[in-house]
C-alpha cells in the first residue's frame, strides 16, 4: 500500500493524508472517556467528493455501446476500500494516461456502477428505487468486486421482495445462482420454490435450455411435486431439443436417433423413479422405449408391472417423490395444516420438509364424482383426513380436520383434536384461520347424507357442489372465524387428503 502512495500526485497524496488522518481521529476519539461523533460528516464531505469531481484520478466507463458512461473517482479511496480496487490499481501503475487511471466495465450498468460508488464512498446502498433486473446485476457485480459483505443483505433483499421477478426469470437466475459459490441462499431459496411448484422451471419456455448440470441436480431432488411420467416427460423434451436432428415424435425414431438419445440421456435414466409410474403410463410411455433403459432395469420393470406385488430384484429403489397432488392448493398451506394438527402457531414448520405428515389424496369431486357415495367409496376407514374446498369464483378456501375417519355410520363422535378453518385468500397464507373442537360430542358428523362437522351444523355437505357452513347456539366450534362466508356456498370443487404420520 505504501509503493502506492508514493507513486500518487501531491494532491492526491494530501487527500489521502487527510482523509486517513480523519480515520484515526474519529477512532481516537472513541477511546476517549468524552467523545464527539463527527462520522456524518466524514461521509457527507465523501459524498461531495464524489459529487464534484474534484481531484479525481480514476475514470470508469460502464455499460457499454450507446449506453456507456464515463463516471469518475479518487484512487486512494478506491484502494482504502476496495481490496478488488487495491489490486487492479497497483497493476495499472504503467499505463495511466494524463496521470488518470482508465477502467472499462461494459458487463456493468452506469446505474449499478453509481450504487457502488456510492457505498464506497458513503457506505450507503438504497435498493428500493432498483427493479429486479437491476438488483441481479448489483448482485453479481458485488461478488465479481468482492464487496463479500453485500452480498447477504442483497441477497435477502432479493429472496423478500423480488419473488415475481425470480419467477417470470427461473433459468437465467438458477444458472446465475449455480453458477456463484457466494449465491448459495438465493440458490437453496430456489430450489425450494422449484421443489414446491416444478412449473416454474418446467414449463418455462426456456426449459430445453437448461444445463445438463442443473437439470441433473434437479431430477436428484425428493422435494419435487410434480407426477414422474411428468418428469419422464420433459426430460424427454429436453433430450431431444439438444438434437434437432431427432424427430420429436418417439413413434418414428430410427435405431441412430434412439443410439443418439441413449448417449444424451445415459445419466439422467436412473434418477427416474420408474417404480412410482402407474402400469398405464409404463405401457404407454415408457415401454416403447425400452431401450433408453439399462437392460437389467427395463425387464424388472416389466415384471414388476405384470406382477406388481413381487419384489424387484433390484436393490436401492428410490422412494417416491415428496407430493401434494392438489389443484386447490400449494405446499405452504399444508405446512398450515400441519401446524394446526399439532395445535402449534401457524409458523411452527418453516419448510414442507419438516411437516411430520404425508398427506395423500383420497377423493377430488371433479375427478371422482361429486356424491356422497363417491366420498364415502374413497374416504370410509382411511383413518384422518382433511377436507380441502373452493368457493367458486374466489381464491377463497374452507375445509375441516377429521382426526378419527369416515365411516358412514350415521352417527355423531367426540373429539378434541377436529377443527374447521377459512383462509381469505389461498395466494396469502397469512390470512388463513383456525377453529377447534369445543369438545362436545357432535364434532364430527358421519350422516348418510354427506360429511360434516358439528351438531349445530357447524360446516357440512349438502350436496350438488353445495357446502352449508352456519354458527348458532349448538356450535360444536369454538368461535366464529372472522371473514368466514355462512349460509350455503357453491364450490369449484373439493378434495379429501389422507393425513399419515410419518
Amino acid at each position: 500500500m505504501e509503493h502506492l502512495i508514493g507513486q500518487m500526485s501531491y494532491d492526491h497524496r494530501l487527500l489521502h493524508y487527510h482523509y486517513k488522518k480523519v480515520v484515526q481521529n474519529f477512532f481516537l476519539g472513541l477511546q476517549k472517556e468524552m467523545s464527539f461523533d463527527y462520522s456524518q460528516e466524514v461521509i457527507i464531505d465523501l459524498e461531495k467528493a464524489l459529487e464534484t469531481d474534484d481531484g479525481y484520478d480514476v475514470i470508469i466507463y460502464a455499460g457499454e455501446n450507446e449506453n456507456v458512461k464515463e463516471l469518475h473517482a479518487h484512487s486512494s479511496i478506491l484502494c482504502i476500500r476496495s481490496q478488488y480496487f487495491r489490486s487492479v490499481i497497483s497493476k495499472e501503475w504503467d499505463n495511466m494516461k494524463d496521470k488518470k487511471f482508465i477502467f472499462k466495465k461494459p458487463n456493468i450498468s452506469p446505474q449499478i456502477f453509481k450504487v457502488i460508488l456510492s457505498f464506497i464512498y458513503c457506505g450507503k446502498i438504497d435498493l428500493t428505487e432498483l427493479k429486479g433486473p437491476d438488483i441481479l446485476g448489483l448482485f453479481m457485480t458485488i461478488d465479481e468486486l468482492k464487496f463479500h459483505t453485500l452480498i447477504p443483505n442483497v441477497q435477502e433483499y432479493l429472496i423478500k421482495h423480488q419473488d415475481e421477478f425470480l419467477q417470470e426469470n427461473p433459468i437465467e437466475i438458477l444458472e446465475i445462482a449455480y453458477q456463484h459459490e457466494s449465491f448459495k441462499d438465493l440458490w437453496d431459496h430456489y430450489l425450494e420454490k422449484i421443489g414446491e411448484n416444478p412449473q416454474i422451471i418446467f414449463g418455462s419456455d426456456n426449459f430445453t435450455s437448461l444445463k445438463a448440470p442443473i437439470l441433473k441436480l434437479l431430477l436428484e431432488r425428493n422435494y419435487l411435486n410434480l407426477d414422474e411420467i411428468l418428469i419422464w416427460d420433459n426430460l424427454l423434451k429436453w433430450g431431444i431439443a439438444q438434437n434437432p436432428s431427432v424427430s420429436q415424435d418417439t413413434t418414428k425414431w430410427s435405431k441412430e436417433d434412439i443410439t443418439i438419445m441413449s448417449m444424451t440421456l445415459h445419466e439422467f435414466v436412473p434418477l427416474i423413479r420408474f417404480y412410482h409410474i402407474s402400469s398405464d403410463d409404463f405401457l404407454d410411455k415408457i415401454y416403447p422405449l425400452k431401450e433408453l433403459l439399462p437392460i437389467t432395469l427395463a425387464e424388472e420393470l416389466v415384471k414388476f408391472n405384470i406382477v406388481p406385488d413381487r419384489i424387484p430384484n433390484i436393490d436401492d429403489i428410490q422412494p417416491p417423490r415428496l407430493i401434494y397432488n392438489s389443484t386447490l392448493i400449494v405446499c405452504q398451506h399444508f405446512t398450515i395444516f400441519a401446524c394446526w394438527i399439532d395445535k402449534k402457531s401457524n409458523s411452527h414448520y418453516d419448510n414442507i420438509k419438516d411437516i411430520p405428515y404425508n398427506f395423500n389424496l383420497l377423493y377430488r369431486a371433479s375427478r371422482d364424482g361429486d356424491t356422497v357415495a363417491e366420498f364415502y367409496n374413497k374416504c370410509n376407514d382411511k383413518g384422518a383426513t382433511i377436507i380441502v374446498a373452493k368457493i367458486a369464483n374466489s381464491n377463497k378456501i374452507f375445509g375441516g380436520y377429521n382426526p378419527l375417519q369416515w365411516d358412514s355410520s350415521n352417527s355423531w363422535k367426540f373429539t378434541r383434536e377436529s377443527f374447521i378453518y377459512f383462509i381469505a385468500d389461498r395466494k396469502d397464507v397469512k390470512t388463513a384461520k383456525v377453529s377447534y373442537s369445543n369438545s362436545n360430542r357432535y364434532s364430527i358428523r358421519n350422516l348418510s347424507d354427506g360429511p360434516g362437522f358439528g351438531d349445530g351444523c357447524d360446516l357440512y355437505y349438502e350436496g350438488n357442489g353445495v357446502w352449508c357452513i352456519s354458527y348458532g347456539f349448538f356450535s360444536s366450534y369454538n368461535s366464529i372465524i372472522d371473514d368466514m362466508q355462512t349460509g350455503k356456498l357453491c364450490v369449484d370443487d373439493y378434495e379429501v387428503f389422507q393425513v399419515i404420520k410419518k
